[in-house]
């Protein structure tokens, strides 16, 4: 497939939003999918517990989008991990893992899942804030092991992780998806959610099925 200016392939970190944004930055050989609030915390939060979690229609229930990223993800052949702020540096250490196993320069493609602006098939992708902290952490937690050949859309990420960490309880308890949730009587949720590098364990999928990484 020829490069446009849009695929990032120079880089090998990468960063994209949604379906078209996974698609735009194939191939890769890792993607990490970013769903803060909640697909990509719940399932992290669920594989420290010891569980397994199926990639099924349970989990599509939980995230119109972040499920669908995986599944896609891992139709290219890559290797595909979830990413929150709470293991945004055991992504990192994960991904450098990949990168020795494999003994070569990794592809890197981070993609925010945003939120799709209602339910029906083609609804537009809407930005979501905490998606962009978390995949800004993650290229942030890459950049410290060395692995920092960013486009400019992940260096943008990153920066605005940095420049707000201070303030991400009450980014994300003010962001839509936020409310949504605090609506729901789930601020709990929306604060566990915001709590970088609280977890040590990736969730990775293998063979339909999220477990800790590096997972057989």
């Amino acid at each position: 497939m020829p490069e446009t200016p849009f695929d990032q392939q120079r880089y090998q970190v990468r960063l994209d939003w949604g379906a078209a944004g996974l698609a735009r930055l194939a191939p890769a050989e890792v993607v990490v999918v970013v769903d803060v609030l909640r697909f990509s915390t719940t399932v992290t939060d669920a594989v420290v517990r010891g569980e397994s979690v199926p990639l099924d229609a349970s989990a599509h229930a939980v995230s119109i989008n972040g499920a669908a990223l995986a599944e896609a993800a891992a139709a290219s052949g890559a290797t595909v991990l979830l990413g929150c702020l709470r293991n945004a540096r055991a992504v990192a250490d994960a991904v450098l893992d990949v990168q020795h196993r494999r003994g070569e320069r990794t592809a890197v493609a981070v993609i925010a899942s945003g939120e799709l602006a209602g339910r029906e098939p083609g609804a537009p992708l809407r930005f979501a804030v905490e998606d962009q902290f978390g995949a800004g952490a993650i290229v942030d937690a890459l950049g410290t092991l060395g692995i920092d050949h960013t486009s400019p859309d992940a260096a943008a990420a990153a920066e605005t992780f940095r420049g707000l960490r201070g303030a991400l309880r009450h980014l994300l308890t003010a962001s839509g998806s936020g409310q949504e949730l605090l609506a729901r009587g789930a601020r709990d949720e929306v604060l566990n959610a915001a709590a970088v590098d609280a977890a040590s364990v990736v969730p990775v999928l293998r063979d339909g099925v999220f477990v800790a990484y590096p997972g057989r």
